[in-house]
């Protein structure tokens, strides 16, 4: 049985991320997703329960997923929770450059490999920072989202 950690700071989910968790869940026995405290990023828009509900509603129709939030390094809770593998997403080259200095570090460290699943065309440009930023502003982003994350980014915002 194959167990596949998903981190990310979520904040807010989007297509490009359901793409990877399909992907994922289509290829993994379990994948357990992770919303991060990211102490590199901003305040977060939503705090980590809200993700992890929001997350938990958009997944629920996927019987292997599950999504839990952590305020640790990535690498240390995988292996606290005995994943296989770590999984993460590739929009671009700039994804790559950084996600693959981080994949290498992550193996030297604990042994745990990571796999890269690359985003849709369709979901390629779409980055969380960019829908929060065009939400805040009143643009239409629910489209670029699962509903119950459109839904939620409504109200925080209105």
């Amino acid at each position: 049985m194959t167990k596949v950690l998903y981190p990310g700071s979520f904040d807010p989910l989007h297509n490009g991320h359901m793409g990877i968790i399909t992907t994922a869940s289509n290829l993994f026995d379990e994948v357990v997703i992770a919303a991060m405290y990211n102490p590199q990023k901003p305040a977060p828009l939503f705090d980590g329960p809200e993700r992890v509900e929001m997350i938990s509603e958009a997944v629920e129709h996927l019987g292997n997923v599950s999504v839990m939030s952590f305020y640790a390094l990535v690498v240390q809770l995988a292996a606290d929770m005995e994943a296989d593998l770590i999984v993460k997403g590739l929009r671009g080259v700039d994804d790559f450059e950084s996600e693959m200095q981080m994949a290498q570090m992550n193996k030297a460290v604990t042994g745990i490999e990571t796999v890269f699943f690359p985003a849709t065309s369709a979901d390629s440009y779409i980055a969380s920072k960019y829908i929060r930023d065009i939400a805040r502003f009143g643009g239409e982003v629910s489209h670029m989202m699962p509903e119950p994350v459109a839904r939620r980014l409504a109200e925080k915002l209105s």
